[in-house]
């Protein structure tokens, strides 16, 4: 059973409750006249929410807007991209069989494209932590060129064209004003209600029906303890940190990881613990791509590993680089990664915009 979670706010205590129904068919397509608080539920397995959402809190009505600008191309200098684009509901929200994000013109980025769940328990954003706030991510696919290409006047010049987009910002924030400001905001809430939490490896540790393990599930979820639990940690699946776990860097990119935000020569080839929510559904892997099955994940781990600079510690636990496992324990750890899979979250119409 979910259980509700109190969040103490500066302005006193407020009880919010998370919705999370993949039967709702009330999807706020008409915005409310006189706004209301975005009923939310905190899944009882989950930990505490990471970001601090307590001046920008998802209404009814910003959610909606939110919803209709993450799937709007406008948000590009010429009208092609969306943030959809690259984040596909039925792919957990990631760019499925691209090792590269693809933008504007044509144009491919550096990097594979991250999913959007489970936001507001996370700290960074970005395989290089280029952000650590949910309201101020949107910027950098906006104004990058090889994304969007895209500013934020010419943005709200075109949506205030719109009547439509008039209306819903005026509903969906006290000021009503079609701003930047109030598009990150919007944007910011409907990621703030994007959470991943009802696969059947939930059914399982919640105790809940369809979340019987067989037995080679449960090796899986042993084999994961002991040897990935410490990276992907808690529910989530991850520990919000950044890591060299040994991959070769790829030549064609040279791409520094951390370093590139920090500047520290320390942080050189780290990149963040991506959450291994929906993993199978969700391929290629790596901040590059570069692996097209988790079987090819496993094989890395077990034989691939090299000795990187600032190669994390815990890839040296053992006689030879990596985490040794066997083609049985392979098997078993996919058959766990597999009851991560979350069927409502990747179906909820919640999550997609009615044209």
């Amino acid at each position: 059973m979910l259980i509700n979670k109190t969040i103490k706010t500066t302005l006193g205590m407020l009880l919010l409750f998370v919705l999370f129904s993949c039967g709702n068919d009330d999807v706020y397509e008409d915005i409310i006249e006189k706004d209301e608080l975005f009923e939310l539920k905190i899944p009882s397995n989950f930990p505490s929410i990471k970001q601090d959402i307590t001046n920008n809190l998802p209404t009814k009505n910003g959610v909606a807007l939110g919803r209709k600008l993450f799937y709007d191309a406008r948000l590009s200098r010429n009208n092609t991209i969306s943030c959809a684009f690259c984040h596909e509901q039925q792919s957990a929200f990631t760019h499925h069989g691209h090792d590269f994000s693809h933008g504007i013109d044509n144009l491919i980025g550096a990097r594979n494209t991250p999913s959007v769940q489970n936001m507001i328990f996370q700290t960074d954003y970005f395989y290089d932590g280029a952000s650590n706030s949910i309201q101020m991510l949107s910027i950098a696919p906006i104004h990058n060129p090889v994304e969007m290409d895209e500013n934020f006047t010419s943005i709200t010049s075109k949506l205030k064209q719109d009547p439509t987009y008039v209306k819903m910002f005026r509903q969906a924030f006290t000021n009503g004003e079609v701003s930047s400001a109030n598009l990150l905001n919007a944007l910011a809430q409907f990621m703030t209600i994007m959470i991943s939490a009802d696969s059947k490896y939930d059914k399982y540790v919640r105790n809940e029906p369809g979340g019987d393990f067989t037995t080679q599930e449960l090796q899986g979820l042993a084999l994961f303890k002991n040897n990935c639990a410490s990276c992907h940690a808690t529910d989530i699946f991850t520990d919000n940190s950044f890591r060299n776990n040994g991959l070769p860097p790829n030549q064609n990119l040279n791409d520094l990881g951390r370093e590139k935000v920090t500047g520290f020569k320390t942080d050189k080839y780290k990149f963040k613990v991506p959450s291994l929510r929906n993993v199978a559904i969700t391929a290629p892997y790596m901040h590059d791509g570069r692996f097209g099955s988790l079987q090819s994940v496993l094989n890395f781990y077990s034989n691939g590993v090299q000795n990187t600079p600032n190669l994390d510690p815990l890839m040296q636990q053992h006689q030879n680089l990596g985490i040794p496992l066997s083609t049985d324990e392979q098997e078993a750890l996919i058959a766990f990664l597999k009851t991560l899979t979350d069927e409502t979250f990747i179906t909820n119409p919640l999550f997609y915009h009615k044209t």
